[in-house]
């Protein structure tokens, strides 16, 4: 009984300093509270109406009192919801074309586990749509009798979904995270009659929703702001993809030559952007017409697939090793391509236990679609979840400009240090509400540290860690790091809270990820996640940021 007592909870020292500081006679008032919000929060449009909100939020405890905030009360605000890392609600410019804006993007978004085995189901998508993904990925194949349209991961043991679940899903889904656009991607593996089949289903399922544009030569694509609510196909034109002279270039996605690209995934396809068996024209208009956003790889190879079309705009698919070979000759002219067309981005075909790559050398090119497996968890798919907290959490997140400059980013080039970001880890609270007293540590109170660092562009990658604070529900660390940062706008802070253990198998107590752009400074509370990325409902991190 002794060890597992839990000792009251205090603010840290720095609090206390501050508490007196923007107070009179231990009482916070209206006016001192948002003193505090202008001059050490950064918040410099605070008005008297927020810092009322702030107090209205206290009113039902037991510690608030009306003439003001007492150090208790001010303590509990400055660790509630009210006091998040990052601003709230959509406020990034959404009339900007498609392409200016990097898409929440899902890979194999019916798979419920590993590419090979698992059970195809419409339940990962829904978890997708809810969590903000704005593209979601369908593989279409030709049922068991070729009367039917199934969704499955060709070529492998994953059982099959019938499409009309998967788009009643959608339908139902789309938008309860999100106003935005949804971006349904066909890899496309039908014959004619099927296709029809699938534009029907499209049309009547989507009815409205669907957008479809008054021209297939978009000179431009439109802005999120004129799709809300709308859902938009993208997948291969039918009418470029047949004849088997063709066939031969489009088999595989590493259909460039070896002078452009050496990739290891020769056999791997996606997107529909391989040919059908048969060679005659495919003239399907209904389907034809479904396609909003045109995908495939013109003839040839790289310098081909990333020619500019001033007449028209399109999207090309690239498997992450794709990419990284293509950026080491090709940066600008993939940040050029990506200023008005779209780049998909894709796992390789050998990452089976549906885990991810690193982000970064999709977005510092401009790439809109880093498509990753929703369905593990690990540091890849928490720094995607932490860019996509940005912009309220809508799944559309601006490019910085940098990215569609005329003078075109040279990804490869070392810049200069830009801003210092400073963290201070104070404390944190709330492991004992969300998990068993035994779950870290059969016989004592847990051994906590704190792993902080950047997840960015090669120059901007770091991670320190606390000393471990020993048996300690409520630990205080109050240890201070600093991170030098060349592309602020692409970099993400990553912390992972572990339980210390002797035989380095350290026990996991909470992550999140924040995009840095978006952080508000000052003191602030930080809830954690779990491994899946659903927030914890009590334990969460105090923290100071500075950004200079």
């Amino acid at each position: 009984m002794r060890i597992f007592k839990l000792r009251a909870l205090e603010p840290p020292e720095e609090v206390k300093v501050l508490f007196d500081r923007y107070s009179q006679n231990g009482i916070m008032s209206l006016d001192d509270l948002r003193g505090f919000l202008v001059e050490f929060q950064g918040e410099y449009s605070a008005t008297r109406e927020d810092a009322q909100a702030i107090f209205n939020s206290l009113k039902h405890l037991n510690i608030f009192s009306r003439r003001g905030l007492h150090l208790e009360a001010f303590f509990r605000y400055l660790l509630g919801d009210l006091n998040g890392p990052l601003s709230a609600g959509v406020h990034h410019d959404m009339t900007q074309p498609l392409a200016h804006y990097f898409m929440f993007t899902g890979h194999n978004s019916y798979l419920t586990g590993n590419q090979l085995s698992s059970d195809s189901s419409v339940e990962p998508i829904i978890k997708a749509l809810l969590k903000g993904v704005r593209v979601i990925e369908l593989d279409l194949w030709p049922g068991s009798k070729k009367d039917a349209v199934e969704v499955r991961h060709g070529g492998t043991l994953t059982n099959p979904v019938d499409l009309l679940v998967c788009l009643k899903a959608i339908k139902d889904n789309a938008f309860q995270a999100s106003e935005y656009p949804v971006v349904i991607t066909f890899e496309d593996h039908l014959p004619e009659n099927l296709q029809a089949q699938v534009a029907e289903m499209v049309t009547k399922t989507f009815g409205d929703m669907l957008y479809r544009p008054e021209t297939d030569q978009l000179q431009e694509f439109p802005s999120p702001e004129s799709l809300k609510k709308k859902v938009m196909i993208s997948t291969k034109p039918p009418k470029e993809s047949k004849t088997s002279s063709k066939k031969e270039q489009w088999n595989s996605e590493a259909a460039a030559s070896k002078s452009d690209i050496e990739t290891s995934d020769k056999d791997e396809v996606d997107d529909g952007e391989n040919l059908q068996e048969d060679e005659e024209e495919m003239t399907v208009p209904e389907y034809m017409h479904l396609i909003s956003i045109h995908a495939g790889k013109p003839k040839g190879g790289l310098q081909n697939w990333l020619s500019i079309d001033e007449k028209t705009v399109r999207r090309l698919s690239l498997s992450e090793q794709e990419l990284e070979n293509a950026t080491r000759r090709h940066g600008t002219d993939i940040v050029r391509f990506t200023q008005r067309n779209l780049l998909r981005v894709y796992p390789k075909g050998t990452r089976i236990t549906s885990s991810n790559y690193n982000p970064f050398v999709g977005w510092a090119h401009g790439a809109q679609m880093v498509a990753f497996n929703m369905q593990g968890h690990a540091k890849h798919l928490w720094v995607m979840q932490g860019m996509f907290k940005a912009n309220g959490g809508c799944g559309y997140v601006k490019k910085p400009e940098f990215l569609l400059s005329n003078e075109v980013f040279d990804p490869n080039r070392v810049l200069p240090v830009k801003k210092i970001l400073k963290v201070t880890i104070y404390m944190g609270v709330g492991w004992d509400l969300d998990f068993r007293r035994t779950h870290f540590d059969m016989y004592s109170p847990p051994d906590f540290f704190v792993k902080v660092g950047i997840a960015g562009v090669p120059e901007d990658k770091d991670m320190k860690e606390t000393k471990a604070i020993e048996d300690d529900w409520q630990p205080v660390w109050n240890q201070r790091f600093e991170f030098r940062l060349t592309v602020p706008e692409l970099a993400v802070l990553r912390i992972t809270v572990l339980e210390y253990d002797t035989s380095g198998q350290h026990d996991f107590g909470g992550q999140t990820c924040l995009p840095i752009s978006e952080l508000r400074t000052g003191i602030r509370a930080i809830p954690l996640h779990d491994r899946r990325g659903d927030k914890y409902r009590n334990t969460r991190l105090l923290v100071q940021f500075e950004l200079n």
